[in-house]
C-alpha cells in the first residue's frame, strides 16, 4: 500500500468536509480544490491550492470548465506499475492525483424546486464531477475515491493506522460505490429529463416513465426471506421516510416477515386522522380501533380477535405514551410502529428486550412495485379516499347516521384485508374480519365466524362487488344492519333488493379495493 500525497476535493455537500480535511492534512496529503469547497478550506484555515495552480489553466465558462484538463485526468488515471504510463506522466509534467473526494451537484434537489427554469436545470448537471469519479473509480488500484461524507471517518481511521494508506480492498469498495452513485445521478437526470416537453419546460410526471430507473441502497441484509431457505435484504431510497428508512430504537433484528407486516399496520394506521391502533398479523388486520387516547384505542382494536393478536405487529398514528405502552406491554408482540415513542413508553417495554420499536417518518409512497418473471408491474398506491360525493344510498332505507359513521370506518379498514375481503365493525371498533377467501360468502361466514363480540347491530364492508345476493343474506343473517361496497356487479338490482327485503342499508361507493 502507497502512502496517499495528493487529494483533489470537490464537493456540492460540504458536512464533514473541513474536519476530514483537518486530517488528511495531518497525514501530510496537499490538498488541491475548487471553487466553494477552496474557499471554506480556507477559511477554516487549512492549506489548499486552487485547481488552476495544478492544471495552469484558469477555471472558465462560469465554472463549466476547471477539472476537464489532462493534468487532472492524467494524474488519477495513469498506472502506477506501467512504465510508460508513469514516463508519459513524467514528460508532460503531470503530477500524481491519489484520492479524488467528490459529491455532485444536487440536480435531483433542483429537479423539486416548483417552477424551475430549464436553463437552471441544465446547469446543475455536473460534467466535472462524475468525470473524476469515474477516472478514479476506474484505476481504482492506485486511486481513493471518496463520494459521500459518510465514509470519511473510516478513511480517516484506516490511514491512521496504515501509515496514511488505503487497502485494495478499501479503494475497490469505494470505487463499487462510486460507479454506483454516478449511475444513480445518471439515473436521475434522464428520468427528469423525460418530463421536459417541446417547449422545454418541466411538466408534472404524466402516466408511467418509458424506461423504469429505480436506485436503492442496501440499508440491510436480513436474516432470511419469508422462510429460512431465501436469502433477503432491505434496500431504501435514501429519503429518510418511510419505513424502509425508520429508526428502530429497541428490539432484536427485523426479520423480513417483520417488515412486511410492519408496513401493513404503518398504512392502516396512517388511513385515520383521530387516534387509531391496527393489530396486524400476516398482513392482515386482525383488530383495529379508533379512541379518544391510544390506550383506549388499543384495548378496543385487541377485542376484536386478541387470540389472534399474540405474536402481532402493532401500528400507531401519534407518539406512543406510557398509558398504551402499559397495555400493549401486557400482550407478547413482535414489532410495534409509531411516529415516535415517549421516554414513558421506552421505559415500560425496556424489559422486553426482543420487542422491536420502530419509529417512521411518514411519507407517501406513490408507486407499488411487484415483480414477474421477465419484468415488473408498477401501479399507482391505492391512496383513495371517499368524499361524501362519492356516496350513493341504493336501499330504500338509508344508514343512520352512527350506521354511517361505522360505514366509513369499515370501509377504511377494509381497504387492507386481503380480497376477498368482508369486515364486520361498529363506530370505530373491527368486530369480525373474513380475509383472503376465493369466495365472498365464504369470507362473511369467516368474518362472523372470527367475530369475538356481538355482531348484531354491526355493519359490513366488502371491498369488491357482491355478485350474489347470497352475502348479503349472509351478513343480515349474523345480525349486521348495514352495509358498503363498490357495487358494479350485474346483479346489483338483486343485491339491492335482497337488502331492501332484509332490511338492511347499504351504500356504493363506485371505488373497488382489491389487494392480492
Amino acid at each position: 500500500m502507497s502512502k496517499i500525497q495528493r487529494a483533489i476535493l470537490s464537493v456540492t455537500d460540504k458536512s464533514g468536509l473541513v474536519d476530514f480535511a483537518h486530517k488528511l492534512v495531518a497525514f501530510g496529503v496537499e490538498l488541491v480544490s475548487t471553487g466553494g469547497t477552496a474557499r471554506q478550506l480556507r477559511e477554516s484555515g487549512i492549506p489548499v491550492k486552487d485547481i488552476s495552480e495544478l492544471t495552469g489553466f484558469p477555471e472558465m465558462l462560469d465554472g463549466r470548465v476547471k477539472t476537464l484538463h489532462p493534468k487532472v485526468h492524467g494524474g488519477i488515471l495513469y498506472r502506477r506499475e506501467d512504465s510508460a504510463h508513469r514516463a508519459a506522466v513524467a514528460e508532460h509534467g503531470i503530477p500524481a492525483v491519489d484520492m479524488v473526494v467528490v459529491n455532485l451537484y444536487a440536480f435531483e434537489k433542483t429537479a423539486a424546486k416548483p417552477g424551475v427554469h430549464f436553463d437552471e436545470l441544465i446547469e446543475n448537471i455536473d460534467i466535472g464531477g462524475p468525470s473524476m469519479i469515474r477516472s478514479a473509480a476506474k484505476n481504482f488500484q492506485d486511486v481513493a475515491v471518496v463520494t459521500s461524507p459518510t465514509d470519511y471517518d473510516a478513511i480517516a481511521e484506516e490511514m491512521g493506522y496504515s501509515s496514511g494508506a488505503l487497502s485494495r480492498e478499501t479503494k475497490w469498495r469505494l470505487a463499487q460505490k462510486a460507479f454506483a452513485t454516478t449511475a444513480a445521478y445518471d439515473s436521475a437526470i434522464a428520468s427528469t429529463l423525460e418530463r421536459v416537453g417541446s417547449d422545454f419546460e418541466l411538466h408534472a410526471a404524466e402516466g408511467f416513465p418509458r424506461n423504469l430507473r429505480l436506485a436503492f441502497q442496501k440499508v440491510a441484509d436480513l436474516r432470511y426471506g419469508e422462510n429460512p431457505h431465501q436469502k433477503a435484504a432491505m434496500y431504501a431510497d435514501g429519503s429518510g421516510a418511510g419505513v424502509a428508512n425508520a429508526r428502530q430504537v429497541q428490539g432484536k433484528e427485523l426479520s423480513y416477515n417483520n417488515i412486511v407486516d410492519l408496513q401493513a399496520a404503518w398504512d392502516l394506521a396512517q388511513e385515520f386522522a383521530e387516534p387509531v391502533c391496527a393489530i396486524i398479523k400476516h398482513t392482515n388486520p386482525c383488530g383495529t380501533a379508533t379512541g379518544k387516547t391510544l390506550a383506549e384505542a388499543y384495548v378496543r382494536a385487541l377485542e376484536c380477535d386478541p387470540v389472534s393478536a399474540f405474536g402481532g405487529v402493532i401500528g400507531v398514528n401519534r407518539t406512543l405514551d406510557l398509558a398504551a405502552a402499559s397495555e400493549m406491554a401486557k400482550l407478547f408482540l413482535e414489532v410495534i410502529v409509531a411516529p415516535a415513542f415517549d421516554e414513558g413508553a421506552k421505559a415500560a417495554f425496556a424489559a422486553k428486550k426482543n420487542l422491536r420499536l420502530v419509529e417512521v417518518l411518514a411519507g407517501q409512497q406513490n408507486w407499488v412495485l411487484k415483480n414477474i418473471s421477465g419484468g415488473m408491474l408498477v401501479q399507482d398506491s391505492d391512496l383513495h379516499q371517499l368524499v361524501e360525493a362519492d356516496l350513493k344510498v341504493v336501499t330504500k332505507r338509508p344508514p343512520t347516521p352512527e350506521e354511517k359513521r361505522a360505514l366509513l370506518f369499515a370501509w377504511k379498514v377494509c381497504k387492507h384485508v386481503k380480497s376477498n375481503a368482508i369486515l364486520y365493525a361498529r363506530d370505530g371498533q373491527t368486530v369480525g374480519v373474513g380475509a383472503g377467501q376465493m369466495s365472498r360468502v365464504d369470507s362473511c361466514k369467516l368474518g362472523a365466524m372470527k367475530a369475538q363480540l356481538p355482531l348484531k347491530g354491526t355493519v359490513a364492508a366488502s371491498d369488491a362487488f357482491f355478485p350474489f345476493p347470497d352475502g348479503v343474506e349472509e351478513i343480515a343473517k349474523v345480525g349486521a344492519t348495514a352495509v358498503i361496497q363498490p357495487g358494479g356487479s350485474v346483479r346489483d338490482q338483486e343485491v339491492i333488493e335482497a337488502a331492501d327485503r332484509l332490511g338492511l342499508a347499504m351504500i356504493f361507493t363506485g371505488v373497488r379495493h382489491f389487494r392480492h
